[in-house]
């Protein structure tokens, strides 16, 4: 979604949440149970949860300016953490710290850098001023590993202003840390095979302590957003259905059909254990 020379996406998206039930290793979604978080002709995407109570949001404004919206799940309430009409913000994530909502900001001479926002609502703060131009990203020891736009794109983390280290290139938009764990995982496009004439690509993990390289099976064929639900178990969503997969496991098994009238194509997911809710990206169909 993210490039340099940005354009405004033209598919409208809304954010949807579902509960969900966990016995032992099992997982699945309540059926019935998908709520439309938001309901409007625009975009509302890449959610994060923050805390126990509240999700995280790029949403673009009646003028296609793209802020960053925290949606609170007990008061179903929407507050706006940024209101700029002149940058857009996008991948909200909190930070290790838990004092920022990080984002990739797309300034007004079109650089995009990776600022914190305070939980606070107190003034933003630049960070990795020479890192640029940021596409993606997850947190690891307070540090950010970045997906660099470029040609190929690139994954780097910055262990010290001189000690920025390329991990990969020609990686997909998915950038994860594997929970409890030093591993920042990333679709790897180098490395795929064809299933049924659709590209399945490799998943591949690298510890930041250790420094190495490892691998986690292979995408659903056709999609590239993955999410860990724990260390061990992975999400996709293709279609209308939610994917589950053991790391360790070859084969994705479907979990879920998620049915709801007026849309289409999970892509982007986040997951809550404390609410017991998933959120979902769909495309709306008109």
């Amino acid at each position: 979604m993210l490039s340099s020379g940005l354009t405004k996406a033209q598919t409208y998206q809304d954010i949807i949440a579902l509960d969900v039930e966990r016995t032992g290793s099992n997982f699945s979604l309540v059926e019935n149970s998908a709520k439309k978080i938001t309901d409007r002709k625009a975009y509302d995407n890449q959610p994060n949860f923050i805390n126990d109570k509240q999700m995280a949001f790029s949403a673009a404004d009646e003028k296609g300016n793209h802020d960053i919206i925290i949606y609170n799940f007990e008061a179903d309430k929407f507050t706006n953490l940024t209101k700029t009409a002149d940058l857009d913000e996008f991948s909200p994530r909190i930070t290790d710290c838990g004092l920022y909502v990080s984002a990739v900001t797309v300034e007004e001479d079109g650089r995009q850098r990776l600022w914190l926002y305070p939980t606070n609502f107190g003034e933003p703060e630049l960070l990795y001023d020479d890192i640029e131009p940021v596409g993606y990203y997850d947190w690891y020891n307070n540090i950010a590993a970045m997906f660099i736009l470029a040609q190929p794109n690139s994954l780097v983390y910055p262990f010290g202003k001189d000690d920025v280290l390329n991990i990969s290139q020609n990686i997909g938009r998915s950038i994860q840390k594997r929970p409890k764990s030093s591993t920042v995982t990333f679709v790897d496009k180098n490395d795929f095979k064809e299933i049924d004439g659709q590209k399945a690509y490799a998943i591949k993990g690298f510890d930041i302590e250790k420094r190495t390289l490892s691998d986690f099976g292979y995408t659903v064929p056709g999609v590239e957003d993955f999410i860990w639900l724990d260390k061990k178990r992975m999400l996709m969503g293709k279609g209308n259905e939610v994917f589950i997969r053991k790391a360790k496991d070859r084969y994705w098994e479907k979990a879920a059909t998620v049915s709801l009238p007026g849309y289409q194509n999970i892509s982007r997911m986040a997951y809550s254990k404390d609410l017991k809710k998933l959120a979902a990206v769909m495309d709306r169909v008109e």
